[in-house]
């Protein structure tokens, strides 16, 4: 499938890593989503029921990033992709690529960020 729906640099703050420092103050994470789904019926109908709604998107991805300390931006990508693709599925999302990004991970010296980037299937 080739149609999908993004949505980029959605921001929250969330408590993970795995220093104990990172865990107990806020701090920001980025997160892509790429949702693969057949858009036909949508555009053609102008319907939202024949879709995917960004703001549920955007609220499951909000609730694991606001939700409980995870160590690795690994857990945090697959926990997204598993809740997209739980309650996605029934309106076609067979595929999700999530990328969660730290931009103010603890190194020794100056990056952009650290990330991660998984693809799933349903």
């Amino acid at each position: 499938m080739s149609d999908r729906i993004v949505l980029s640099r959605m921001v929250f703050l969330g408590r993970h890593g795995v220093l104990d420092s990172e865990r107990t103050a806020d701090q920001p994470f980025e997160v892509d989503v790429e949702l693969f789904l057949d858009l036909g019926p949508a555009g053609m109908t102008d319907d939202l029921g024949k879709t995917v709604d960004y703001r549920e998107v955007f609220e499951l991805c909000r609730a694991v990033i606001e939700g409980p300390s995870r160590q690795l931006l690994e857990a945090l990508a697959e926990s997204i992709a598993s809740s997209l693709l739980t309650r996605l599925g029934s309106v076609g999302v067979g595929q999700v690529t999530v990328r969660v990004r730290k931009p103010e991970v603890l190194l020794p010296g100056l990056v952009e960020s650290a990330g991660v980037e998984i693809t799933r299937r349903g």
